[in-house]
């Protein structure tokens, strides 16, 4: 795989979860590719009590919404903003955003998404109007 994007840098690391594990290994892959640091769960329940028991600064929460547990993605993303409110959160679902109920802070990413679209998305999110370098990785 060969994104030619490198993301500025990111304080902190980017927890993903999604319960599709080849899906989950592709986000990470991606993220990595392009200079992200990652931690990915199958389920919002172990994302949180990651985020609630890590020592590392949590920059950014990508979630699919419909996932097996008891707290859902944009759940999550709720449940982060109201005890870490400068987290931002993108879900990605194939359900309208409307439909789900989106918290603030947080940005939708329509499935299927692309790779472009999920680096944008992140770029986006973390530093709005900075688009992502397009220098080849070192």
């Amino acid at each position: 795989m060969d994104v030619n994007y490198r993301l500025p840098p990111i304080d902190g690391e980017i927890v993903v979860v999604e319960d599709d594990a080849l899906l989950r290994s592709l986000v990470l892959e991606i993220l990595m590719e392009v200079g992200a640091h990652c931690v990915a769960f199958g389920n919002a329940d172990d994302a949180l009590i990651h985020m609630l028991t890590s020592h590392t600064r949590c920059a950014l929460i990508i979630a699919d919404h419909g996932l097996p547990g008891q707290i859902q993605g944009a759940e999550l993303a709720a449940l982060a903003h109201s005890r870490w409110p400068e987290i931002p959160a993108i879900i990605t679902s194939g359900w309208s955003d409307t439909f789900i109920g989106l918290p603030p802070t947080t940005n939708f990413l329509a499935k299927p998404w692309t790779l472009e679209g999920l680096v944008m998305a992140v770029a986006n999110t973390l530093q709005p109007g900075v688009p992502p370098g397009d220098t080849p990785k070192q």
